[in-house]
């Protein structure tokens, strides 16, 4: 299954990219974010590992993020692994004018092992959809207001 989306941001691409790659920030805009920690490699190289912690619906979810990409301001890309799914995730930063930047993303499902989630992929694609676009538009609201 592959996710797909972008917003216009009012904001210079340097500003937006700074609050992307800035993981103090990412409890402003995701919700149920919890913390971000480098347990591997060096920060925001190639082959660095994360453990970023969730706490949703009063569960805690624990993903693993490993970047296999780093070309920012222009272009992100990481694996993303929790138990039950793997994804990969490409985020683009397109300058449209001095003030003005893309944020497109792409979100690949490579596994969904578990039948609730796998159930829902076919059943209710949206679920999977909305809680990026959700993202999204937040942190669209928290960049503007930079």
């Amino acid at each position: 299954m592959i996710i797909k989306g972008s917003i216009d941001i009012n904001k210079p691409r340097a500003e937006v990219v700074a609050v992307f790659s800035n993981p103090k920030y990412n409890g402003e805009y995701q919700d149920g974010f919890v913390k971000k920690e480098l347990v591997e490699g060096e920060e925001g190289a190639i082959g660095a590992v994360y453990q970023i912690l969730y706490k949703q619906s009063g569960r805690d979810m624990e993903l693993t993020e490993t970047i296999t990409n780093n070309q920012l301001p222009d272009l992100y890309e990481s694996n993303i692994h929790h138990e039950h799914m793997d994804n990969t995730m490409k985020v683009r930063f397109i300058e449209l004018d001095s003030n003005t930047t893309r944020y497109e993303y792409e979100y690949v499902y490579t596994r969904i092992n578990w039948i609730m989630p796998r159930l829902m992929a076919i059943l209710f694609p949206s679920m999977f959809r909305k809680p990026p676009q959700k993202w999204l538009r937040q942190f669209k609201e928290f960049v503007e207001k930079q």
